[in-house]
């Protein structure tokens, strides 16, 4: 039995799409189909009659019997028009039903009057509901003409529960074919909205997070570079004059090389799939915390800068998403300082819970390299900004008064459902 529905669905679906291809082809199918059933019978015997002439006297009084020619005509007039019964349904039924009351007001009846219910039915499956309205009018006064016409044969009352009865029947099949066609498109266009709506959030989900390991990237590459060039440099300079610190500034650039290559390690193995990842991989290490700032602190000293950092409140208390980002922060901020300020420079660093928010601020005094501009739309403030966002936070950067740069973040501590579920999304995407 499944074979069998299976191949009548196929078939089903070839012939709507040789509908859709070639409609002018089911609707002459129509019309032969009709002619041949319902007006061959009529041409060979002149109309609906007493043929033996035994009949009830009402019956010959009631049906009028025409010429072939004439007969032939009222088909064409009845039939015809179902060839518009799909593109132009009102059209189509106005036809029919001019032609039908005419037929009957002279008194005579053919089976070809089918055509007048599969134009109504046509008229329910494809025409406007509000002309449906006004053809069910018509057929009603249709049906007391030929109620009223064979009332010598057929009490008016069952002919009119007859023709009523198949109108209902047409109009009905209509609708129901119509709900259920307007249903189904409906199915469709959900199937293809929600398609739609899940390639947008998976287009959405990987846009954040390249954006989420564009600033990773960006905090360590950049970080780790602005040491290097800084370290190189003094290590350049110092080569001839003083090759112990030269040498000293070989050993921090590999330390800091290093150090650079495992954090890069560390983002980049997030990206691969966890059947990629070999069983033998060492585990990767957790990400930042506030305690590994004294590190990156130390990491800067040895560049030039003069970090003093402090802390002033409960820290140890944040969640990890939150100490993620303070690093992250602070990170970029001393970047900027040893890029822009240059090596000799005071940076006061400190991190502050006050309540309810947490606030950062990362000053230099400027004194060495004041010349250099400072970018304050550069990815890097972009990329802070995205981080304290993501706390209902807010950053600011511009000079200070009395001279020198200033960095501030504040971030919000009161739990709130957005930002934690976008957080907590953001951080376990991380490595741990």
């Amino acid at each position: 039995m499944g074979p069998l529905v299976a191949r009548l669905l196929r078939g089903g679906q070839r012939l709507r799409q040789a509908d859709r291809s070639r409609p002018w082809v089911l609707d002459t199918a129509v019309v032969v189909l009709v002619f041949a059933l319902f007006c061959l019978p009529d041409l060979v015997h002149g109309g609906i009659r007493d043929e033996d002439g035994d009949g009830p006297d009402g019956l010959r009084l009631a049906f009028r019997t025409l010429p072939t020619a004439a007969v032939l005509l009222f088909q064409v007039g009845l039939v015809l028009p179902l060839l518009w019964r799909r593109r132009r349904p009102m059209i189509a039924f106005g036809a029919v039903a001019a032609v039908f009351g005419l037929q009957w007001s002279l008194h005579v009846a053919l089976r070809a009057d089918i055509a007048l219910f599969i134009a109504l039915y046509s008229l329910a499956l494809h025409g406007r509901l509000r002309q449906l309205s006004w053809a069910c009018l018509v057929m009603v006064a249709g049906a007391v003409l030929v109620a009223v016409r064979v009332s010598s044969v057929v009490s008016v009352w069952d002919a009119l529960f007859f023709l009523l009865s198949t109108t209902t029947a047409a109009v009905a099949l209509g609708m129901m074919i119509r709900t259920r066609r307007a249903q189904l498109a409906g199915l469709r266009e959900r199937a293809a909205r929600l398609e739609i709506e899940r390639d947008q959030r998976s287009r959405l989900a990987a846009a954040t997070e390249r954006a989420r390991v564009a600033r990773e990237m960006h905090d360590i590459v950049g970080h780790h570079l602005a040491v290097l060039v800084t370290l190189a440099d003094a290590g350049l300079y110092a080569t001839d004059t003083a090759p112990e610190r030269g040498k000293e500034a070989l050993r921090l650039i590999g330390e800091t090389g290093r150090t650079a290559l495992g954090e890069l390690r560390r983002v980049l193995g997030v990206l691969r799939e966890a059947s990629q990842v070999p069983v033998s991989a060492p585990e990767l290490s957790p990400q930042p915390r506030l305690s590994d700032i004294e590190a990156l602190c130390d990491g800067v000293r040895t560049a030039g800068l003069d970090v003093v950092y402090r802390t002033v409140g409960d820290v140890d208390v944040l969640d990890s998403g939150m100490q993620l980002t303070v690093y992250r922060i602070v990170q970029e901020a001393l970047t900027n300082a040893l890029k822009h300020a240059g090596a000799g420079t005071r940076v006061r660093l400190a991190v502050v819970v006050e309540d309810v928010r947490l606030v950062i601020r990362v000053r230099d005094n400027g004194q060495a390299g004041r010349h250099a501009p400072r970018n304050e739309e550069g990815h890097g403030l972009v990329g802070m900004r995205e981080r304290a966002a993501l706390y209902g936070g807010t950053v600011t950067a511009g000079p200070a008064s009395g001279g020198g740069w200033l960095v501030e973040a504040t971030l919000d501590l009161t739990p709130q459902a957005g930002t934690q579920s976008g957080t907590q999304s953001g951080t376990q995407a991380g490595p741990r």
